[in-house]
């Protein structure tokens, strides 16, 4: 879980899809914490008629074993640092 915390802690600024089990909701990422939990600003929802409630919501915090996916920027994600950090970290639960 560290390599997806400081990978998530370089997006901070950056615009996101948090997507859950029932929507998605789009907003600026502010911040996560080492559970993943995700806070967001400046968001909106896919489907206003479905949450009206959310119209009013300009931040909002999401627990981290909500999310079912996370969509993220392509020009900001550098995959090829993300999988040499993956198998660093692979290889050092083997040892």
């Amino acid at each position: 879980f560290q390599l997806f915390y400081s990978f998530f802690k370089s997006l901070v600024g950056k615009d996101v899809v948090v997507e859950l089990k029932n929507d998605l909701i789009c907003g600026t990422l502010h911040s996560v914490d080492q559970y993943l939990n995700i806070k967001l600003t400046d968001i909106s929802v896919t489907d206003p008629e479905k949450y009206p409630h959310m119209l009013s919501v300009k931040n909002c915090f999401i627990r981290g074993s909500v999310v079912r996916y996370v969509q993220l920027p392509a020009d900001e994600v550098d995959t090829q640092l993300l999988q040499d950090a993956a198998r660093k970290e692979a290889m050092q639960q083997k040892q």
